[in-house]
C-alpha cells in the first residue's frame, strides 16, 4: 500500500512538473520569439496565458465536483489531453485569433490538471493522511521552472517556438496521459463519514457556522495568488528599475526557486508537529518581509527574494493542506474547486493590473502597493487563525 502511495505521488509529481512547464512557465521563454516571428503584439501573446487562467478559474468548481464524485484519474487525463491538443494548436496557429483559441484549450487543461486538481485527487485518495502527500507533491512542483525553463530555451534554439510547443504536446499526449490512465486508480471509495469533523455526508455544503472561515480562507488564498502572480511577471522589470542590469536581475531572481524548494523541504520534515494554519502564518509573514525588504533597495535584494521565495513555497502547501485540516476529506475536492475559482481569475487579471501600476506609479509605487497587500494578507491570516481558535473553543464547550 505504501509503495503504491509513493508511486502515485511520484507520477503526480512528474506530471505536475510537465504541466506547469508546458503552460504557466512557457510564455516567459517563447513569448518574445513568438512576437518577433509573427508580428503579433507582445501583450496579446503573453495575454494568451491570462485568458487560459481565466478559463481555468471558471471550470474549477466543475473540476472539483467531478473529482469528488469519481476521483482524479479521468479529470487529470482530460487535462493532459487538453494541454497536448492546445499545444498543437499553438504550434499550428496561423494567426493571433487561432493562437488565443489554442490558449483557451490549454486553459481547460490547466483548470483540470494543476495543483488544485492534483491536491484534490490526493485528498480523495488518502483522506486526512493526504497532508504529507500534498507537501511532497508541492516539492516536485517547485522544480518546474528550474527544469523547464532551460529545456524550453534549448528547444527554442533547436526547433523554434512552434517545435517547442509540439515537443510539449508530445510529452502530454504520449507520457502524461498514459501515466494518468495507467497509474491512477479507476475507482476511489468514498471517504468515511467519520473522517470529517462534524460528520457531514459527502457533498454536504459548508455548515453556516463555518461560512466565515470559508470566506476568509478564500480571501487570503486569492490575495496570495494576486501577489505571487504580479511579482512573478514583473519582478525583473522592478529590479531593473532600481538600476540593476538585466543579467544581475535574472541571477537574483533565480534565488526564488531554491528558496521555495528549501522551505517546502523543511515543512515536509516538521509538518507533523503543527497545524497547517502555522504554515499559512509563516507563508504570509515571509512574503510580507520579502516584499517590504524589496522596498528598501538593492543592498537587501538577495535576502528579500529568499524570504519571498520561502513564503510562496509555503503558500502552495498551505493552499492544499489548510482546507483539508479545516473541513476534512469529505467534500474536499469540491471545496478545492470552489477555492480555486477566485484565485485563478485573480491570477489572470493581476499581471495586467501590475503593468498599469508600473506605468502610472513606477516600480517603487508598485512595490508599496504589493507590500500593502502583503500586510493585509497577514491580517487575513490572523483573522483566520482567530476564527479557527473560536470554533475549536465552541466545540469544546459544546461537548
Amino acid at each position: 500500500m505504501e509503495r503504491s502511495r509513493r508511486t502515485i505521488i511520484t507520477v503526480l509529481g512528474l506530471t505536475q512538473i510537465m504541466a506547469w512547464g508546458s503552460t504557466y512557465y512557457l510564455p516567459a521563454v517563447i513569448a518574445p520569439k513568438v512576437a518577433a516571428d509573427t508580428g503579433w503584439p507582445l501583450p496579446w501573446v503573453v495575454g494568451g496565458l491570462s485568458l487560459g487562467l481565466l478559463v481555468a478559474g471558471l471550470i474549477s468548481p466543475r473540476v472539483g465536483s467531478s473529482i469528488e464524485r469519481h476521483g482524479g484519474r479521468n479529470v487529470l487525463a482530460f487535462s493532459a489531453g487538453c494541454i497536448g491538443i492546445g499545444q498543437i494548436g499553438l504550434a499550428a496557429s496561423p494567426n493571433l485569433a487561432a493562437y488565443i483559441a489554442a490558449w483557451l484549450v490549454v486553459g481547460l487543461g490547466m483548470g483540470a490538471g494543476l495543483y488544485d486538481a492534483a491536491f484534490a485527487t490526493l485528498g480523495r485518495l488518502y483522506g486526512h493522511s493526504a497532508r504529507s502527500a500534498i507537501t511532497t507533491l508541492s516539492l516536485f512542483g517547485g522544480f518546474a521552472s528550474t527544469f523547464c525553463w532551460p529545456i524550453s530555451a534549448f528547444l527554442m534554439g533547436e526547433t523554434g517556438w512552434r517545435g517547442t510547443c509540439l515537443v510539449y504536446a508530445s510529452v502530454q499526449l504520449f507520457f502524461a496521459l498514459p501515466l494518468y490512465l495507467g497509474m491512477l486508480p479507476r475507482r476511489v471509495p468514498l471517504p468515511s463519514v467519520t473522517d470529517r469533523p462534524g460528520k457531514e455526508q459527502v457533498g454536504t455544503p459548508v455548515q453556516p457556522a463555518a461560512v466565515p472561515i470559508m470566506v476568509v480562507l478564500a480571501a487570503t488564498l486569492t490575495l496570495a495568488a494576486v501577489i505571487s502572480s504580479t511579482v512573478s511577471v514583473h519582478l525583473l522589470t522592478i529590479l531593473q528599475a532600481s538600476g540593476m542590469a538585466l543579467a544581475a536581475a535574472v541571477g537574483l531572481g533565480a534565488l526564488v526557486g531554491p528558496a521555495q524548494v528549501s522551505a517546502r523541504a523543511v515543512e515536509m520534515i516538521i509538518a507533523r508537529y503543527h497545524h497547517p494554519i502555522w504554515t499559512k502564518f509563516a507563508s504570509v509573514s515571509f512574503v510580507a518581509i520579502g516584499i517590504g525588504a524589496l522596498c528598501v533597495g538593492v543592498p537587501v535584494v538577495p535576502v528579500a527574494l529568499a524570504f519571498y521565495g520561502a513564503g510562496i513555497g509555503l503558500e502552495t502547501i498551505a493552499r492544499g493542506t489548510l482546507p483539508l485540516a479545516l473541513f476534512g476529506p469529505s467534500g474536499y475536492a469540491r471545496l478545492m474547486g470552489r477555492l480555486a475559482m477566485p484565485s485563478l481569475i485573480a491570477q489572470a487579471a493581476a499581471p495586467s493590473v501590475g503593468a498599469l501600476l508600473l506605468e502610472h506609479v513606477g516600480a517603487h509605487g508598485t512595490l508599496a502597493a504589493l507590500a500593502g497587500l502583503a500586510l493585509l494578507n497577514v491580517g487575513l491570516a490572523c483573522s483566520l487563525g482567530w476564527l479557527i481558535f473560536r470554533r475549536r473553543t465552541l466545540e469544546v464547550q459544546a461537548q
